[in-house]
């Protein structure tokens, strides 16, 4: 059995606001814990009008307090928006409150279009290694007391995990011996080379003693393929959007919304389809095992951008009963 996880972007649709976003994330959260899924993690973005998650640590707070058993995290915490030793005393809170249940998966992009970037006042890094020492000084503040010390933060002990859409991710990733968590479910494109670099350069550490690959993976599962089809049709005009430079609130399925797009949106959601399953049980089953056969993921982490909170629930279900599912490894 592969573990699964559920990455929620606490979307926030049309005719709503961030309170019931938050709210529909700790009820999801409640379901998936029952359903028998690993971790729930929300993502940190800023200056989006459809995700709510932009205080990723308040969130994962809330989250947790409404949940007992299963993981909560960040996928992720976007380093170069914080000073380390910030996240290290906001992730240490989190692990004394919620002891053993807390994860911290950190990105190297800032989540935000540049203005946002510098609203959030901390110097863009234009020098490639800042991301991976920031990484380690981070993890310092978890191990050492000294010379300063992170209160609460020291001792606690928080799973670091290195999040990546490109090669730079897996590298950093297998040179600390952290296991990696690949974007496949915006941007597939390098995920088989990432996989291929991240599994041959990893060294073993303290952390970690093998490769562990996580991979984003998007999930559209209802009652019939067409239905499945339609409800994928949300994320499709958010994914349109945001490309496109006009990020907005999550919107209704629209019928047929691909076939009236110009070729360019045609071919920016052709992108992200290799690591998508949509449709009824049988369809997403038939998709899900070819994703792990082709990857030998070790865990995957499911993405729903649905509109209906009830429909997202019950994709969620259907896709719990793909649990069973053998990786190829």
């Amino acid at each position: 059995m592969i573990p699964f996880s559920v990455l929620d972007l606490a979307p926030v649709t049309q005719g709503s606001g961030p309170s019931d976003a938050l709210r529909n994330s700790r009820d999801l959260a409640r379901h998936t814990e029952r359903l028998g899924y690993k971790r729930f993690w929300l993502a940190e973005h800023h200056g989006m009008p459809g995700i709510a998650s932009a205080a990723t640590a308040v969130a994962i707070g809330y989250v947790a307090e409404g949940t007992s058993t299963i993981r909560v995290g960040a996928g992720g915490i976007m380093l170069p928006n914080h000073a380390p030793m910030v996240i290290a005393e906001q992730f240490g809170t989190l692990d004394a409150l919620y002891p053993g249940r807390i994860d911290l998966g950190l990105g190297r992009a800032p989540g935000s279009d540049p203005l946002t970037a510098r609203a959030l006042r901390r110097d863009l890094k234009s020098d490639p290694n800042a991301f991976p020492q920031d990484v380690i000084e981070l993890m310092a503040y978890f191990r050492h007391a000294e010379p300063v010390r992170a209160v609460p933060g020291y001792g606690a002990r928080v799973p670091i995990y290195i999040l990546g859409s490109s090669l730079f991710g897996a590298q950093v990733a297998a040179a600390l011996g952290l296991p990696y968590a690949f974007a496949s479910h915006f941007a597939p494109a390098e995920m088989m080379e990432a996989i291929a670099l991240y599994r041959e350069s990893f060294q073993p550490s303290a952390e970690l003693e093998k490769p562990y690959v996580m991979l984003g993976f998007n999930m559209f599962a209802a009652e019939s393929d067409e239905e499945a089809h339609l409800l994928m049709s949300s994320r499709d005009q958010a994914f349109v959007a945001l490309r496109t430079g006009n990020p907005g609130l999550l919107m209704p399925p629209v019928e047929n919304y691909r076939e009236n797009l110009d070729p360019r949106a045609k071919a920016m959601l052709q992108t992200v389809l290799s690591a998508t399953a949509v449709g009824n049980y049988e369809t997403v089953k038939r998709q899900t095992e070819e994703f792990i056969a082709k990857t030998r993921a070790d865990e995957l982490i499911l993405t729903a951008q649905i509109f209906d909170h009830d429909k997202r629930k019950r994709s969620y279900e259907i896709a719990a009963r793909l649990m069973d599912l053998k990786s190829a490894a």
